[in-house]
């Protein structure tokens, strides 16, 4: 550690504070190996059940040996043969199934710690790990899934990924920082990394600079959602790609630092922001790291909520890739070994998650798409995806969360299957399930969000849901708004299909579900269902 702990002079810090003051995160992963995996379950301090998560460790409901552990996939690209090792790690240690995140990353259930050691070893092996996938640290970068192949990205930026990756993992300079830290950084015009959702975020842009046009980025700070989300705010610089992690390092050096570890509530990096205001933060920044430009020209037009449904041609001459849709973010641990082995035989070995919790193939030679398209495998993982199953995310839900109040991906599972036996839509519509007020399944983003709730009965309580609409990141984003309706689970489905049969029988042509909202009133929709 090469810096002062300037905080712990504050003599209000939470709980969490002093149990990291005491033991860095990131020792608990040699005392795991050491010592748990060997002493087993009931050996566990609660101190370092807390720590577990610097390891990528979560302990599941019902708190009764098994963990999630959730592996890092920087910018959604790993290798056919990464894939085929968390495919069996999936078979040999998660009960055959691996889920997609909405950041990306492959989550497994049913772990236990006697066997996390080895599964540390085969990650490491193979290039992954699971090492900060959470904790209060720089979590998995969210990137461009098309990196290197995409028509409409300004460069490739997976080395960049890369090298601020490589910097902050496992690196006890920034393993203590108040809560999480999340970091974007995509050049993709369509703004396929969700920029304005996190910590800090860095989108294609160009500057003239001395006369010449250059290519770099410009940078968001301040962006999270859970229960009081935030809009990430533009600074006013240009940052060319050479210097994308020393301005990273100095975002999350000024978070570390003066961050706040009063309350866990208010511990991110959006409460700051919120509270110096971006000029102020932007000050601090540079006097950190020197003068840079002023912001360029932006060059984000679009975004497309991270979907690559189908086959598109490559920047690659005779190259496409297919876009496939896993149910809910969910695929078998035969599914992947098979989607691996279809990468290295008609691919560049590489599959791609997204955060719309889907899976991408790379690099198919045109003529061998027909072909590939008929294997069995894609009529459960479908490149074509009917609207409601193909466009619907959803977070774990109670069944394995310790936070969640409700049951998520089974009632997901139903009530998309009933609106799509009912309602042809000729246009997307993308629904987000959460189970709690921490947002996990990004409410805030979607055209329709539910967020667990419960319903008070005679006995006891039912299990619920309210309702929000209209969110989206294009432009500077808007997140979805309150229906102030609290919908019983068992009812859910004859909701939606009033919400969203009043849209189709009253939207304008090609007017999209988030601009209906806008354009009705939340306060109309409500009348109407």
């Amino acid at each position: 550690m090469s810096y002062e702990r300037i905080w712990t002079k504050d003599q209000k810090l939470n709980e969490v504070e002093h149990i990291k003051l005491e033991k860095d995160g990131l020792d608990v992963i040699e005392t795991i190996v050491e010592k748990y995996s060997k002493e087993g379950y009931n050996s566990i301090t609660s101190d370092d059940m807390n720590r577990f998560k610097w390891a990528g460790v979560y302990e599941q409901k019902p708190k009764e040996g098994y963990f999630m552990m959730r592996v890092r996939i920087n910018s959604g690209i790993m290798s056919s043969v990464q894939a085929k090792t968390l495919a069996e790690i999936s078979k040999d240690y998660g009960r055959g199934i691996a889920n997609v995140t909405t950041r990306g990353a492959i989550q497994f259930h049913w772990v236990q710690v006697k066997d996390l050691p080895v599964i540390f070893k085969r990650l490491e092996e193979c290039g992954l790990s699971s090492f900060e996938a959470c904790g209060d640290c720089p979590r998995t970068i969210v990137g461009n899934p098309l990196a290197g192949i995409d028509k409409d990205e300004l460069i490739d930026t997976t080395e960049i990924i890369e090298q601020v990756n490589n910097f902050f993992l496992l690196n006890k300079d920034f393993s203590n920082l108040p809560r999480k830290f999340k970091i974007s950084i995509s050049a993709s015009v369509h703004n396929a990394a969700h920029a304005q959702i996190n910590d800090i975020s860095f989108t294609p842009a160009i500057q003239n600079i001395d006369g010449n046009e250059v290519i770099g980025f410009h940078v968001w700070v301040g962006g999270g959602l859970s229960a009081t989300p935030h809009l990430a705010q533009k600074l006013d610089i240009f940052v060319k790609p050479e210097d994308v992690l020393k301005v990273a390092i100095g975002v999350c050096t000024i978070f570390r630092d003066y961050g706040y570890r009063e309350k866990r509530t208010r511990a991110r990096l959006k409460f700051l922001v919120a509270d110096w205001g971006v000029e102020k933060f932007k000050d601090k920044l540079l006097e950190l790291i020197g003068v840079i430009p002023g912001k360029g020209e932006d060059k984000l037009t679009s975004w497309n909520a991270c979907y690559y449904f189908g086959v598109h041609s490559q920047k690659q001459k005779g190259k496409s890739y297919i876009g496939i849709n896993l149910p809910l973010g969910e695929i078998s641990a035969d599914e992947l070994f098979e989607l691996s082995e279809i990468s290295e035989k008609y691919g560049d070995s590489k599959i791609r998650t997204t955060l719309s919790q889907n899976l991408i193939i790379t690099g198919i030679n045109n003529e061998d798409v027909p072909s590939l398209l008929n294997k069995d495998v894609f009529k459960h993982l479908s490149p074509t995806p009917s609207t409601f199953i193909g466009y619907t995310v959803s977070c774990t839900g109670k069944e394995f969360c310790n936070l969640a109040i409700v049951e998520t991906k089974e009632r997901a599972k139903k009530i998309i299957e009933y609106l799509d036996s009912k309602i042809k839509l000729d246009t997307l519509l993308r629904i987000h399930f959460t189970g709690c007020p921490n947002s996990c399944g990004q409410k805030h983003i979607a055209d329709i969000s539910l967020q667990g709730a419960l319903i008070k009965n005679e006995n006891s309580y039912d299990e619920a849901f309210t309702i929000w609409l209209g969110g989206t990141l294009n432009n500077n984003g808007k997140f979805a708004e309150n229906l102030n309706l609290r919908v019983k689970s068992a009812d859910v489905h004859i909701i939606l299909e009033k919400i969203i049969l009043f849209y189709k029988k009253n939207r304008l042509e090609n007017e999209a579900f988030n601009q209906f909202i806008r354009r009705v009133g939340i306060n109309e929709i409500t009348k109407n269902i």
